[in-house]
């Protein structure tokens, strides 16, 4: 038997705030808080297909590169529409020296945690 990833947690200073960022993202909902940490995940809830994502807090500035970091596809647009929704919801462009030329975009949640952004679309989990 092997083990399946069912969540991921991220240490940052606003956890409400990077929650509402992250739902509206992932199209994800709060599923519940303990202790300042807010988990989101998808409408079924922790165990799905999908895992869920847990923001801890933490009073710890980050000082270097997450050596993970996440990527995510468009569902149901393209990637340049998806790319300006994000850029809507408060995600910023990062430069990490990548080309021109690569399919996917470097972003920043709204506390610098990088992400990217593939180019293809997959369907909705």
């Amino acid at each position: 038997m092997a083990c399946r990833l069912s969540e991921l947690v991220l240490d940052c200073r606003d956890p409400q705030a990077l929650a509402d960022f992250w739902c509206a993202v992932l199209g994800y909902r709060r599923l519940g808080e303990e202790d300042g940490a807010v988990e989101i995940g998808p409408a079924e809830g922790f165990g799905g297909l999908a895992p869920t994502l847990v923001l801890s807090p933490s009073a710890e500035a980050r000082t270097a590169k997450l050596p993970l970091h996440l990527d995510v596809s468009p569902t149901d647009r393209d990637q340049a529409e998806e790319l300006q929704r994000l850029l809507d919801l408060g995600a910023r462009r990062v430069d990490i020296g990548q080309r021109d030329t690569d399919s996917w975009h470097v972003l920043a949640d709204p506390e610098g945690n990088e992400f990217c952004l593939l180019r293809t679309r997959i369907a909705p989990a």
